[in-house]
């Protein structure tokens, strides 16, 4: 099988031109990278565009206008230029941790009937040890297959994937129509939902390995959550009887054992700010209705959505 690579963008930094030189020195080279930028001035104020593409002539690029830009549309856009059997979904700070990324994740789709495998993240030096617990509690080292038999089992995570770094299979993914034009957030989710509706399998490759993890203020928790609240009321077919609260209960629990037998008392403090802000965040979103336009504006972290 073939594979092509998409990287949505939006004030790209440093970091996603070292992801282009990781994609080159994988055992499994892409047959093309089709970038989705938002903001030409921003792209350009990393690298002009002709100067990007004379040292990446396996990339094309598109851009969009930032209030024409949708997590949903932007992608189908994307895939709509693929010319593979399968292509990988990357966000602009998502490096592949080895030259085996594409390799260990195109081997699942030998199993016809995975629509998307998706890689292990894992997080870097910049990282505190809250940001580390969180990424290895989320990301394990067992592979998992995923199937409408585990919906009762594993609740909302049988759905869970992530784009950060996910392989498609191209043909399964036409056939289902590709992800929802519209949606604030969690498209890969609900993708995920509508595979696993037709009997197709989501699967979770460790051995596919980038490095990914963030330091959010509690204000930037929020707003995301926010918009993950949002998603999560704006279909309710997929998310309806199928708690987070549950799932996030679990890992503070699990995280503030690891940090006080860390000695890391501030730490712990800092996770239950964390998800508190997480939280209200959600709460927020999911009842987003009841809220003025002034409101939502000042919650989201995607103003352009609600234009």
């Amino acid at each position: 099988m073939t594979v092509d690579v998409i990287i949505l963008t939006y004030k790209p930094e440093q970091k996603f031109l070292k992801i282009l030189e990781a994609l080159k020195t994988q055992t499994l080279r892409p047959g093309k990278i089709i970038i989705i930028n938002t903001g030409k001035q921003y792209f350009e104020e990393l690298i002009p565009e002709e100067e990007f593409l004379d040292k990446n002539d396996t990339s094309v690029i598109f851009h969009l206008d930032e209030k024409e830009f949708d997590h949903g549309k932007a992608r189908n856009l994307a895939v709509s230029h693929v010319n593979s059997d399968s292509f990988v979904m990357m966000t602009q700070d998502a490096i592949p941790a080895d030259n085996y990324l594409l390799v260990n994740l195109l081997k699942t789709l030998a199993d016809k009937k995975i629509a998307v495998s998706y890689a292990r993240q894992l997080p870097n030096n910049e990282n505190d040890e809250l940001e580390k617990f969180i990424r290895h509690f989320n990301y394990g080292i067992a592979p998992l297959t995923k199937s409408k038999a585990d919906i009762e089992k594993l609740g909302i995570k049988a759905y869970f994937c992530s784009n950060v770094c996910a392989l498609y299979n191209t043909k399964i993914f036409l056939e289902l129509g590709g992800f929802v034009d519209k949606t604030i957030f969690n498209e890969d989710m609900i993708y995920a939902k509508k595979a696993i509706d037709n009997d197709f399998l989501i699967h979770y490759e460790p051995k596919a390995v980038v490095f990914h993890a963030h330091n959010y203020s509690f204000r930037q928790q929020l707003k995301r959550n926010f918009d993950l609240g949002v998603s999560h009321a704006e279909y309710p077919d997929v998310f309806s009887g199928l708690t987070a609260e549950s799932e996030g209960l679990k890992m503070v629990k699990a995280a503030a054992i690891y940090l006080f037998k860390k000695g890391k008392p501030g730490l712990v403090f800092k996770l239950f700010c964390q998800s508190l802000a997480k939280y209200r965040g959600f709460r927020l979103g999911r009842n987003h209705q009841k809220l003025k336009m002034a409101k939502i504006l000042k919650y989201t972290n995607n103003p352009n959505y609600w234009a």
